[in-house]
């Protein structure tokens, strides 16, 4: 039948083909047309599928709390005002030669972003409550547009979550166990803007960028939502984390230091929920592991070896080392306590690695052994 279907085609085209043009030109001048038609309908679609998880996520929220609006709440007016917070600066501008780079929540001291020690705080500014706002109303670019609507779904989440603990509304978050759909695809579309824009970022970064992470790190440190999150979307932000590294790793560009601490910064912030902590340091170990066991080989057969990649591989180091410091959230039991099966395989010919490498590449040999020391503290101790 098929053979049949395309010789009769192929005799349609022949008979009906306009004089001057050859059989070739005129099919290719056809199937463009057909694509040009389905991409048109393929935009149909998608305006649609978009305009569906929408109401899917208004119905939702509906579900949990059927009556979330506050304007005449007079004790949910006082709640606002006290948790008026300052919305997150983040005014970074890249200069010119990709290392002296200004950020306003750059790391401290142990690496650790400042502005996010409080992550219940730093979702929202007091503005963005419930249904006393419309929906964002920021100018976007393309990338940004597709941030907007799962961003906002979010914030209404979280922002009804805490009103809830506060006693101020009554909510029933046993819904989301009922439509894993819509909370499911909400995420996706999160990580999927923000992987967007990580591959080719622009700077200053706007407030959209700025509020997808806030919110995405409130939402996984959230003791009662992320339940939900991690049951549902584990895989998804297992890819999301893959590309994040990847993106890292494969980053050629001159001033690419200050997009490498974006990401890297989001890795860390990642790493503060212990489900999502144990899975990323056994990544960043293989990674590093084999970058060293591709570099110990290259030293020793004297050949070249790519200097941008061993320049990327330094900040997989730092994250590594700031979550093998970190203590968990809900406790004081050290991350250092991670016992992988990656941990046995990082671990089994590292000495011998940094003896060769020590004199060649003392600063990586360093980040080497200071990750060794931490992997071992706890049994040391």
């Amino acid at each position: 039948y098929l053979k049949i279907s395309k010789l009769a085609l192929a005799f349609a085209i022949i008979h009906s083909k306009p004089p001057g043009k050859s059989c070739k030109e005129y099919a290719e001048h056809l199937a463009k047309t057909v694509s040009e038609q389905d991409f048109g309908w393929k935009s149909k679609v998608q305006v649609l599928e978009a305009e569906v998880l929408r109401l899917r996520q208004e119905l939702l929220l509906n579900k949990i709390c059927p009556r979330f609006c506050l304007e005449n709440d007079a004790s949910a007016e006082i709640l606002l005002d006290q948790e008026c917070i300052n919305p997150m600066s983040y005014s970074s501008q890249l200069e010119d030669s990709g290392c002296d780079v200004s950020n306003d929540y750059a790391f401290d001291s142990l690496g650790i972003a400042s502005d996010f020690h409080q992550p219940e705080h730093n979702v929202n500014t007091s503005k963005r409550w419930l249904e006393r706002v419309p929906p964002l109303n920021l100018c976007c670019t393309g990338k940004e547009e597709s941030l907007t609507a799962p961003v906002q779904f979010l914030q209404h989440l979280l922002e009804i979550r805490k009103l809830s603990e506060g006693g101020i509304l009554q909510a029933d978050f046993t819904q989301l166990e009922n439509d894993s759909f819509t909370i499911c695809n909400s995420v996706s579309h999160l990580l999927d803007g923000l992987t967007v824009f990580y591959n080719s970022p622009k700077f200053p970064v706007s407030n959209v960028l700025t509020e997808a992470v806030c919110v995405l790190i409130s939402l996984i440190t959230d003791t009662k939502l992320s339940n939900h999150v991690l049951k549902k979307c584990f895989k998804k932000l297992e890819e999301f984390k893959k590309n994040l590294i990847q993106i890292i790793l494969r980053n050629s560009s001159v001033n690419r230091f200050q997009a490498l601490h974006d990401v890297s910064n989001t890795l860390v912030l990642l790493g503060r929920n212990n489900i999502l902590r144990n899975s990323l340091i056994s990544l960043l170990l293989s990674e590093v592991r084999q970058f060293a066991e591709q570099l110990l080989q290259a030293h020793q057969m004297q050949a070249m070896y790519d200097i941008t990649q061993y320049e990327n591989i330094f900040p997989l180091c730092m994250i590594l080392e700031q979550l093998l410091q970190n203590e968990t959230e809900e406790s004081n039991v050290s991350s250092s306590d991670y016992d992988g099966e990656e941990k046995i395989e990082f671990l089994k010919n590292l000495d011998q690695i940094i003896l060769h490498l020590s004199d060649e590449f003392p600063l990586f040999s360093l980040y080497l052994w200071r990750v060794s020391v931490l992997l071992n503290s706890a049994q040391i101790q």
